[in-house]
């Protein structure tokens, strides 16, 4: 795979945070930018919600019980985010970068099965089912959404083990039976912030990004609340 020419980009790291408003965020960020504006990568522990796509089906949802269900306007079925799980928000100028979506959710991929490289986790991709699986367990979940040539979502990879036991109240992705691992499971760190730098230097390499910290979003944050 090619690697990308490095271009300056901005880091924000939001904490915990309920979904709506981050995701009000990404669509008000996607909709302001224009050519010149510099891509992001946010990254947010969310509150416990579970999230359908635009082609999600309700019935995939089997005890929500005191989870919120959102309907999104992403990619794929349904998911859950949650604590103990690391959602990355990769906002990118694709047509900028020069790459189609195929190559963009290759890429995301491809930057977590390296991030789990660095803990001897060997972890896969499985066709016509977007994600990363380990031993046929599903480890990080994909659901994108490109509008005018920017992509916003992201992915959600499962860190702690408390970040997966609300996946039994839902089929995952739409896939009854499918089971729900995390890093903590295999012998990994269950920290977000061990996990955190080197995600995100994986997908620095994977979109030539050189990303610089910024702590400003909240006042973002705010107004899309």
């Amino acid at each position: 795979m090619e690697h990308l020419q490095s271009r300056p980009a901005i880091l924000r790291d939001l904490g915990r945070q309920a979904y709506t408003p981050v995701w009000e965020g990404m669509q008000a960020f996607t909709d302001a930018r224009d050519a010149t504006t510099p891509d992001e990568l946010w990254l947010v522990e969310h509150e416990p919600v579970f999230t359908l796509g635009q082609a999600g089906k309700p019935e995939h949802v089997l005890m929500a019980g005191d989870i919120p269900v959102i309907h999104v306007d992403r990619g794929g079925q349904v998911t859950y985010h949650g604590p103990g799980q690391i959602v990355a928000y990769p906002l990118l100028d694709l047509k900028r970068l020069k790459i189609g979506v195929r190559e963009y959710v290759c890429r995301i991929e491809q930057a977590i099965i390296d991030t789990l490289a660095e803990w001897n986790v060997g972890g896969v991709r499985r066709a016509g089912a977007p994600g990363v699986y380990v031993g046929g367990a599903k480890i990080a979940a994909l659901g994108i959404r490109v509008r005018r040539g920017c992509a916003f979502h992201g992915l959600a990879f499962n860190i702690s083990g408390e970040s997966t036991p609300p996946f039994a109240r839902i089929n995952p992705c739409g896939y009854a039976g499918l089971q729900v691992i995390a890093l903590q499971d295999l012998g990994g760190p269950s920290s977000l912030e061990a996990v955190k730098p080197v995600l995100v230097a994986h997908l620095e390499r994977q979109f030539g990004l050189a990303l610089q910290a910024d702590a400003s979003f909240p006042e973002l944050l705010k107004g899309a609340a």
